[in-house]
């Protein structure tokens, strides 16, 4: 296990892993669920028109990969995503999100993102809630509550914050949230430390257990929720003419 993250090779994923790529020199991570197949499913925002075509908002919802035909494939007006493991990486690395570590080697982590306590639930449990919001979607993306990362954190574990308005499941939106918290509030000790070595240790552990405190894993206003009921508790708003048919015609083409 690294300190930033767990680099792995494709021969070592396996069907219900978390896995996720970093964009842009390590500035983010997009997420996803390997299904199996060399397939991934992992959740955007929807597209706009006036979106730039080379984006890396769309890597990896490519409709145009010549090796599998359903790579890209989704419902309208939904952000989860089908693709293939080379399109959902673009140029980037492979690597494996942890699940059940201890909290030691959750702290020592220096980004967020990259692991939970929580455990995981089995891997045919993971699959299928990743391939039943594949069919139904995921509600509307947002980058601080409801992310890549979210996604797959639910997939995994099939737990949903409940009445906390602010930062979701994501460990990655609470790293961005948690620096400036933690040197802003660190900030009056420099009154009281005149060395910066002292104020940066201060906060430095303010930030890791800031990441902590908002980890699944510790969270006490978490509940589990079966991926059947997730519009009901995310109180999606929807019609029963909205609703995907499930006729099985919505999902010939995905073969995994």
């Amino acid at each position: 296990m690294g300190l930033l993250s767990h680099k792995v090779e494709r021969d070592e994923i396996k069907p219900g892993n978390h896995i996720y790529t970093w964009r842009a020199v390590f500035t983010y991570s997009h997420h996803g669920i390997f299904v199996g197949g060399s397939k991934v499913v992992h959740f955007t925002r929807i597209l706009n028109a006036d979106d730039e075509d080379n984006s890396d908002l769309i890597k990896g919802i490519s409709s145009s990969c010549l090796t599998f035909p359903d790579c890209g494939f989704r419902q309208p007006s939904s952000g989860v995503v089908l693709s293939c493991l080379d399109c959902f990486l673009g140029n980037g690395s492979l690597y494996l999100f942890e699940y059940g570590v201890t909290p030691s080697a959750f702290l020592a982590k220096l980004r967020g993102g990259t692991c939970t306590t929580a455990e995981s639930d089995p891997s045919e449990t993971v699959i299928h809630r990743a391939m039943y919001l594949l069919q139904n979607g995921f509600g509307n993306y947002d980058v601080f509550k409801n992310n890549c990362e979210d996604f797959a954190l639910y997939c995994k574990t099939g737990l949903l914050i409940v009445d906390t308005p602010g930062v979701g499941r994501s460990g990655q939106a609470s790293s961005v949230i948690g620096a400036p918290l933690a040197a802003l509030l660190s900030s009056p000790l420099k009154l009281l430390m005149p060395s910066p070595v002292g104020v940066a240790t201060v906060t430095a552990g303010m930030y890791c257990m800031s990441r902590y405190a908002t980890d699944i894993g510790v969270r006490s206003d978490v509940i589990k929720v079966a991926v059947e009921d997730l519009a009901v508790n995310l109180g999606w708003n929807g019609s029963e003419e909205d609703e995907v048919p499930d006729d099985g015609s919505s999902s010939a083409l995905i073969t995994l």
